[in-house]
């Protein structure tokens, strides 16, 4: 069985080196043990430093282009090199590498396809009072749409077993943690928690320059998912609020009309014509939405056996995976 311990980097020469000593080589139940690199466009030597530090291999964007990409690319990377389990830390050594085994015995005992790391925030004393507001609110958020029973939905140290890998999909650039959180309860992919430590903090967290930043862009990311996996319960909802808006109104100008005051409100009539034409038109659009989803997870599937078939091949070329 390989495991593949991926990390996406940005400017982390300096951090890399305690992350990657920090990493077990040998785990009981594994019979291989490598180590991914993913350079997001870093200008300060990443790649070459963990070249230098004896990483398995190295996957070098040009350019920035986002955690989430990042991440992406290290799934796919890794399942292209046969990684039956895959693992996702951070750079700064903020997780404790000497946690790996316990992150992955459900994922390789068969329990779960995916194992998200619980950093217990409540207890970080470097964590603000905001944060762990957000922290414990977020996280009850993510598990209500998801059905899911994660404690630290932010957490990025988690495994993934070779089928949730494949079917995980991260369209968002900004991050994957919540994302995928809600792609893998969506999809019926079993989850489980498992506590883990973490290291004191190296640096400020470079995902975000503000709260205020983080929750807009953490919101955007939870109600595009949610549109895109179910757009019927979405544009159905925002229509018939907007239809009974206009029945409301409507209502309102008849009252006003068989009282001989119908002149006066011509304007809520207008109005109720307006709001019950657009309640119908995003009922519409839902509909349309919801074979558009219909469509895609068609096509998710067909990418999901697309690499079933690369990572075959990546087996045959380690006959060892």
């Amino acid at each position: 069985m390989k495991l593949i311990v991926q990390i996406p980097c940005l400017n982390e020469a300096a951090t890399l080196p305690a992350t990657i000593a920090d990493i077990p080589r040998a785990i009981e139940g594994i019979d291989t043990v490598e180590l991914l690199v993913i350079d997001d466009g870093s200008s300060d030597g990443t790649a070459d430093v963990a070249r230098s530090l004896g990483v398995d291999h190295v996957v070098s964007f040009k350019r920035r282009r986002g955690l989430g990409v990042a991440f992406r690319r290290g799934l796919d990377h890794a399942l292209s090199l046969g990684a039956d389990v895959i693992v996702n830390t951070d750079a700064d050594n903020q997780y404790r590498g000497a946690d790996i085994p316990r992150l992955i015995e459900p994922v390789v005992a068969g329990r779960a396809d995916l194992v998200v790391g619980d950093r217990q925030t409540d207890q970080m004393s470097h964590f603000t009072r905001t944060k762990r507001f957000l922290q414990r609110w977020g996280t009850w958020g993510v598990r209500r749409i998801s059905g899911t029973n994660v404690t630290d939905a932010t957490s990025g140290f988690r495994a993934y077993g070779r089928e949730a890998a494949m079917r995980v999909m991260v369209f968002s650039r900004f991050s994957y943690t919540l994302e995928t959180i809600l792609q893998a309860g969506i999809e019926g992919l079993s989850i489980e928690t498992v506590r883990v430590g973490t290291n004191a903090p190296t640096r400020p967290s470079r995902l975000f320059k503000s709260i205020p930043q983080y929750l807009r862009k953490s919101i955007e990311t939870l109600f595009r998912v949610y549109t895109m996996y179910y757009p019927l319960r979405v544009y159905m909802a925002i229509g018939m609020a907007l239809f009974a808006g206009g029945l409301a109104i409507g209502a309102r100008f008849v009252v006003y009309y068989l009282l001989g005051e119908g002149l006066g409100h011509v304007q809520s009539l207008i109005l109720a014509s307006v709001l019950l034409l657009a309640g119908i038109q995003v009922a519409l659009i839902g509909l349309v939405a919801d074979v558009i989803a219909n469509n895609r997870k068609l096509l998710e599937e067909v990418l999901v056996r697309l690499k079933q078939l690369e990572y075959r091949r990546g087996a045959d070329r380690d006959p060892g995976a």
